[in-house]
């Protein structure tokens, strides 16, 4: 899908999150700013002449977007500080005289950035964002190893989380053997159930959205916290099967255990777990995946720092690196053993 980063607050943030990214364009877009306290650092003549516009329409853009410029380092100087940077600016043949002001607005590398992501009158602005947008996608698939269908497979926790669910989820087909009457149809529906009721789509809306082909394995791709979701939804509702079948003395019609999901979908223990499944299923894959899950639009937030860290840094790994790492596989021992 086509994001806007001129309407689009996430696809900002998510960008300005992306650590990585930002250093290719910082190495890439060579803006010329002046370096205080090792960071550099930009006025507002500066940023007008970068972007090609009128010093007002920075004005307005900061007056409506005070609060999100501010968080990427928009600040406003005065007292010793403004004197001590004053001395910088004013050598500097690109700055005009700004002996007499008594405070001094200035822009951080990330806060330009923004203020090119938001202008819509500058084609100077829309050349910035254009070229942000290939550094990210670059940084993205040398990162990931071009592969981002199996970025959640990056995430340290994913080996460990896999294996549990696995584990619960053949509690849970033993349960459907055991305790419910009916046909060998009830593994496909009632997998649905568990996934519509985790991230509201059912296995091939799944497929779908991710492009996936028949032959792709569904829960591969799932991040670590779906995944615990749903071996706790799983185990859960095996229990209750299990409960519901020894009270009653027979095993479950279907319209029993529909009672128990719908019953369990509200349980105050599972509801947090679930929408926090929903976020990161939303938000990492509209970000990493460019993939938009319609309806789980409502859950979707930037993605943190630390995502970008998990997916793209030092600690991901592809799964084969991952499967011939001692640590891994000692952990992996452990579940086994337990």
């Amino acid at each position: 899908m086509t994001k806007d980063l001129t309407t689009s607050t996430i696809s900002r943030q998510n960008i300005l999150n992306n650590g990585f990214a930002l250093e290719q364009i910082e190495s890439n877009l060579p803006l010329n700013g002046v370096y205080w306290h090792d960071e550099m650092i930009f006025t507002k003549a500066q940023v007008a002449e970068i972007l090609d516009i009128d010093e007002r329409t920075i004005d307005r853009y900061i007056e409506s977007h005070s609060e999100e410029l501010s968080k990427h380092g928009y600040r406003v100087i005065k007292g010793p500080q403004l004197r001590e940077l004053k001395k910088i600016l004013l050598d500097d043949i690109n700055v005009a005289d700004i002996s007499k002001v008594p405070s001094l607005g200035v822009f951080s590398f990330r806060t330009v950035l923004n203020i090119a992501m938001l202008v819509t009158e500058s084609q100077r602005a829309k050349e910035i964002r254009n070229k942000i947008l290939d550094i990210v996608l670059d940084v993205m698939a040398q990162k990931s190893g071009g592969h981002t269908k199996y970025i959640n497979q990056r995430d340290e926790a994913y080996l460990p989380s896999t294996y549990k669910e696995y584990n619960y989820r053949k509690e849970f087909t033993d349960a459907l053997d055991f305790y419910l009457r009916a046909e060998n149809w009830k593994y496909g529906k009632y997998t649905n159930r568990i996934y519509e009721v985790i991230f509201l789509e059912n296995a091939a809306e799944y497929k779908k959205i991710l492009a996936l082909q028949q032959k792709d394995k569904i829960r591969e791709t799932m991040y670590a916290e779906v995944l615990n979701a749903i071996a706790s939804f799983e185990h859960g509702l095996a229990v209750e099967m299990k409960q519901k079948f020894e009270k009653l003395g027979r095993k479950l019609t279907q319209k029993e255990l529909d009672a128990l999901i719908d019953e369990a979908s509200k349980n105050p223990y599972l509801v947090p777990h679930i929408n926090d499944a929903r976020v990161k299923m939303a938000s990492r894959d509209l970000c990493f995946r460019d993939a938009l899950h319609h309806k789980l639009e409502s859950y979707i937030q930037s993605v943190s720092q630390d995502d970008f860290d998990k997916f793209l840094g030092e600690t991901s790994k592809s799964l084969q690196e991952r499967l011939s790492d001692p640590e891994t596989l000692a952990v992996l021992k452990r579940l086994k053993d337990r």
